[in-house]
């Protein structure tokens, strides 16, 4: 049985929106919600804030290596 979607998706004012598996996907969505959503490692760490950290849509990959240095507290 699969676990969970670790990364969840905030609007800018607060509500939960989505849960991903990767943080690319994440991204996916935190660009479509745009300035003020967020990317929180299970619930938690704020690891992703659209407009402060940059645009999601400008590079997913990006937003998934500043997520997994987060993440991993690097």
């Amino acid at each position: 049985m699969a676990g969970s979607p670790a990364f969840k998706v905030y609007d800018a004012q607060g509500v939960y929106q989505a849960a991903t598996k990767r943080p690319e996907e994440a991204g996916a969505v935190v660009s479509l919600l745009g300035r003020g959503s967020t990317i929180r490692y299970q619930h938690g760490k704020t690891v992703w804030e659209e407009g402060k950290d940059g645009w999601a849509g400008e590079s997913y990959d990006q937003v998934a290596e500043l997520v997994w240095a987060r993440v991993c507290g690097r």
